[in-house]
């Protein structure tokens, strides 16, 4: 898998279908849902830009922390914490992990302390199907490191999916099971520096 490619567009996650909800949800309401967000947990589905699939266990703990842990054949650890990216590869880098600013990501859009997609030149794109609404977001301040299109559905608001574009315009989606909100997550689970050590042991 190309790092980049997935750095880039590993912002790509999406729950499984819930009830469709006819209405349409504004930018205000998306925003307050974001931000509210604060730990969650999930199976998801990875499609890769050449099609390839893979699965694994999302984690989210914001602001600023994510972890993908992917399940085999996949020798894959993604982790987001301390501002950074942190990749570690089976099949290259066990021990010490691949570091990259996350601010230099789509994921940083969601992950962000005070999510505000209402900001100028933020939302770059707005539909809706009659079941979903699908924004597409960008770092106003850096639109070359990609995008990232979030579908959400209303009644209650829940994220359903992601695709990530990178600059190359490769695509990530990440698909997730049912969200499980609200647990306790331990912050080692986000701490690259702390994952390097454990697997150094």
């Amino acid at each position: 898998m190309d790092r980049r490619a997935f750095l880039l567009t590993a912002s790509a996650a999406a729950l499984a279908a819930g009830p469709a909800a006819a209405a349409e949800l504004s930018l205000n309401q998306i925003s307050a849902y974001l931000n509210g967000l604060r730990t969650a947990e999930a199976g998801f589905t990875q499609v890769n830009d050449d099609g390839t699939l893979a699965t694994g266990t999302l984690y989210i703990k914001r602001p600023g922390r994510m972890r993908f842990e992917y399940n085999p054949p996949e020798e894959l650890l993604v982790m987001a914490g301390g501002g950074q990216i942190g990749i570690f590869d089976g099949k290259s880098n066990v021990a010490k992990a691949e570091r990259y600013p996350l601010s230099q990501t789509p994921l940083n859009v969601i992950l962000e302390r005070n999510v505000d997609l209402a900001r100028r030149n933020m939302v770059v794109g707005k539909t809706f199907d009659g079941a979903a609404t699908t924004v597409i977001a960008q770092d106003p301040e850096r639109p070359e490191y990609g995008n990232i299109a979030l579908k959400f559905t209303a009644n209650p608001v829940e994220l359903r999916q992601w695709i990530v574009t990178d600059g190359q315009g490769a695509t990530t989606t990440v698909i997730l099971g049912e969200l499980s909100k609200g647990g306790e997550l331990p912050s080692t689970l986000f701490n690259i520096s702390f994952e390097e050590d454990q697997r150094k042991r």
